[in-house]
C-alpha cells in the first residue's frame, strides 16, 4: 500500500517553508529529515513521529496514537498518529513540531 496522499499534502502545506528540510522516501512512505536526522514522516495512513522516549510514554496514553511498530518490534522514540490525530490542522502542526524540535537537537548528519 501507498502512502496516504492526502496526510502528504496536509504535510507538505506546514513544512513546505521551512529551510534545511529534506525529504526521502523510506519505510515505503515518506520521511522528513533535518540536519540529516529523520524527525516525522508518512507510512500508510499514519503519520509517524520521532520524539524523546519519555515524551513517546506520554504520548501514548492519548487517543489515536500507538507505537511504531511495523515490523514486529517496536521503533523506539517513534509514535504513529491515526487520522483522526492529525486531521485537524492544529493537531497537525503540533506533531510536526514535536519532530522538528527532537530531529534538531541531535548532531548533524
Amino acid at each position: 500500500m501507498a502512502y496516504n496522499k492526502i496526510l502528504g499534502e496536509k504535510v507538505e502545506s506546514i513544512v513546505g517553508n521551512w529551510k534545511d528540510i529534506e525529504k526521502k522516501k523510506m519505510f515505503g512512505g515518506i520521511c522528513y529529515l533535518l540536519k540529516g536526522n529523520m524527525g516525522f514522516g508518512i507510512y500508510k495512513d499514519y503519520l509517524i513521529v520521532r520524539m524523546e522516549k519519555r515524551m513517546v510514554e506520554q504520548k501514548l496514553t492519548e487517543k489515536h496514537v500507538r507505537p511504531f511498530d511495523i515490523t514486529g518490534k517496536p521503533m523506539t522514540s517513534w509514535v504513529m498518529v491515526e487520522e483522526a490525530g492529525w486531521r485537524n490542522e492544529g493537531d497537525m502542526a503540533n506533531w510536526l513540531d514535536i519532530g522538528r524540535r527532537y530531529a534538531l537537537t541531535l548532531p548533524k548528519k
